[in-house]
């Protein structure tokens, strides 16, 4: 993957997933580190918050684009805990008996914020960082069929970001490892939600160079070179740059995914990553399993997974009177 930033660039990075413009907050090689880059930022809604994620979701916008700003609270790690305790500043907030609290202030190096920017952002962005209720769908075949896939079809989230990627022409230097057959490769990569700092939230990408595969719906036994591929060398680029081992990692596919190329999710498990639970995670190796078993499994089976209330999939369904 990239080189890690460093502490002073941490407090200020910009991740841009999307091809922006010169409203935008980019420079003019591309580079993802701009200083002062949102100083031209104006605020419009809270999309979302959460005190235990220590994250806030933001829509407004650069000049008259639109954008979506992430701010998330970086991991405290144990390599900067000796400097914190010397170098930063205490003030006592309340003490009784043996307890007290204190507002800590690090030194600005250590005190960064991941940043996160979207920009242009489409009305598909804004919602999906929206807070919203959440409902749980049982997908059947006719389903996929009649429902979903003209839906995915015609409203998708464009993927040339993910393009880009493969052809070398974004983040090419945050690559950890590449093997570049048409037919069972793929780009390893860390996710924007890791910071890279510290092994305990590792999350890592694998994206495949075809382009042919949409989601689980698409996978049958002829796909199982590709899997087992990304399984094995995935595993293996992982242990050697991080040093950690299999057993280590959560290897997974969203159902709905939140892009439609198919892609494996890596990720520690010691983290909790958004999505990570049984409603949308479908662990690689049952993937891999299920389609030796049985070859049509991901076309026959119903599949559950939860859905946003601003979903335009949702209104499909509840349209066809299945929920």
């Amino acid at each position: 993957m990239a080189a890690t930033q460093s502490e002073e660039e941490t407090a200020k990075t910009v991740a841009k997933r999307l091809k922006t413009d010169e409203n935008c907050p980019v420079t003019e090689d591309g580079d993802s580190t701009v200083k002062e880059a949102l100083s031209g930022f104006k605020t419009g809604q809270i999309l979302r918050d959460s005190a235990r994620e220590k994250n806030i979701f933001i829509h407004g916008k650069f000049d008259d684009q639109e954008a979506v700003v992430i701010l998330e609270k970086t991991p405290i790690r144990q390599d900067v805990l000796a400097e914190m305790f010397k170098s930063s500043s205490l003030t006592l907030e309340m003490k009784n008996d043996i307890y007290s609290t204190y507002q800590l202030q690090p030194p600005p190096h250590l005190n960064g914020i991941k940043t996160t920017v979207i920009c242009p952002a489409t009305e598909k962005h804004v919602k999906k960082y929206l807070r919203q209720e959440t409902f749980l769908i049982n997908e059947t075949e006719d389903d996929y069929r009649s429902i979903t896939l003209p839906h995915i079809t015609q409203q998708s989230f464009s993927v040339q970001w993910v393009y880009n990627i493969l052809e070398k022409k974004a983040e090419a230097d945050r690559i950890v490892f590449e093997d570049p057959d048409p037919h069972v490769g793929f780009v390893l990569l860390p996710d924007f939600k890791w910071d890279q700092k510290q092994l305990e939230d590792l999350y890592l990408i694998a994206i495949v160079h075809r382009r042919d595969l949409k989601s689980l719906r698409d996978l049958t036994p002829d796909n199982l070179p590709l899997l087992r591929n990304i399984l094995e060398k995935g595993v293996e680029a992982i242990g050697k740059k991080y040093n950690v081992p299999s057993s280590k990692l959560r290897m997974y596919l969203h159902y709905q995914p939140s892009y439609y190329h198919i892609h494996v999710h890596f990720t520690s498990l010691d983290y909790e990553a958004p999505g990570c639970g049984v409603e949308r995670a479908h662990l690689l190796t049952d993937v891999i399993q299920n389609l030796q078993v049985q070859p049509e499994y991901y076309q026959k089976r119903t599949l559950t997974f939860p859905i946003r209330a601003d979903d335009a999939l949702l209104t499909k369904f509840r349209e066809a009177g299945k929920i």
